[in-house]
């Protein structure tokens, strides 16, 4: 392998600790077959989905990027005073403003950090990691917390059975920090949007386009609308090209990685690309099974389960893929320094 290492003017940036978090309640694939029509072996066939969690009626998603946080920064003992920048990807904010950055600062008891919302879809955890890491890299922060949460339920049609069976709650967080002498942490990126693609995924209800109102609560506007053979065939497209693209522009191979941790849509989706970057089986991060899609919490979810399955490990080269409502495209290369 050699490896081409993007020079960084100013100072390198790197994970330094993980957290996650899912709420406690499930719901099946044998729960969705008495809610609609559908059933556990074709949702498998179609997805790799068994289950997904549900987050409790009364909570939002600051709960779940408030619980990942706290065990990030035990991970890295370190207290919520010392964080400086919060970050949060998602499309399912508590409310429309403040932003769920601001409700994190302070259920977590950050005082003094500042911080703000990405929304980029399903991409929403590697755009803020990548905005984190040139906040670093820059040398105008020095602690950065980078969450990615989305409680999908909250917007999901159980009536409709082609996206009711994808969607489930979660999400995870990382402290970014310099990296010591030595280390490389992150290696390059790669980030692109396509509007164009806007039609295909969306929420049209609640905006200053169609703000909410009787109409567009009858209409249904208040829930994903998904064209799901559009989706699949960008996602299957883009996430094998941006990859590809990165691991070559770097000067290594889908055999030089520890793992691949993608975006978990759809399992189809993640081996079609697994197989065009050359991967074993065996590098490549699937928890989609026991999770669904999460959006912009399950690349954080899989980084957590690279890590437990002991995929991920310090030195490891590893490859974050993701692409979502938009279109989002985004790619990260690095070096786990934990």
């Amino acid at each position: 392998m050699s490896l081409t290492v993007r020079p960084v003017v100013g100072r390198r940036a790197k994970i330094t600790a993980l957290g996650t978090y899912t709420p406690p309640q499930v719901l099946t694939n044998q729960d969705l077959e008495k809610m609609v029509d559908t059933s556990d072996e074709w949702i498998i066939e179609r997805t790799g989905i068994r289950e997904r969690h549900v987050l409790a009626k009364g909570l939002g998603v600051s709960d779940m990027c408030t619980e990942a946080a706290k065990k990030c920064l035990t991970a890295r003992g370190i207290e919520p005073t010392d964080v400086e920048v919060i970050i949060v990807g998602t499309v399912t904010p508590d409310m429309m403003f403040p932003s769920t950055a601001c409700l994190v600062q302070d259920k977590l008891g950050a005082k003094g950090a500042w911080g703000f919302d990405v929304s980029a879809g399903c991409s929403g955890f590697v755009f803020a990691l990548q905005t984190g890491v040139k906040l670093v890299e820059s040398g105008a922060q020095k602690k950065v917390l980078v969450c990615g949460a989305d409680a999908n339920t909250r917007m999901t049609d159980y009536t409709d059975r082609t996206t009711c069976v994808l969607f489930g709650d979660g999400g995870g967080a990382v402290l970014i920090e310099p990296a010591e002498d030595g280390e490389i942490g992150f290696i390059d990126y790669i980030n692109e949007i396509d509007g164009s693609g806007g039609a295909a995924l969306n929420l049209k209800g609640g905006g200053s386009l169609n703000p909410s109102s009787h109409e567009t609560v009858d209409k249904k506007m208040h829930y994903i609308f998904q064209d799901g053979p559009a989706v699949y065939k960008f996602a299957v497209r883009k996430m094998a090209e941006s990859t590809s693209c990165l691991l070559q522009r770097n000067g290594i191979s889908g055999a030089d990685l520890g793992c691949f941790i993608p975006h978990q849509a759809n399992k189809r989706i993640i081996t079609s690309t697994a197989e065009r970057l050359g991967l074993a089986p065996e590098k490549v991060i699937i928890n989609i099974e026991e999770y669904g899609n999460t959006s912009a919490g399950t690349i954080p979810l899989a980084m957590q389960t690279a890590v437990e399955q002991g995929k991920l490990k310090k030195g490891d080269l590893a490859l974050l893929a993701a692409v979502g409502a938009g279109f989002t495209v985004g790619a990260v290369l690095l070096r786990w320094e934990i």
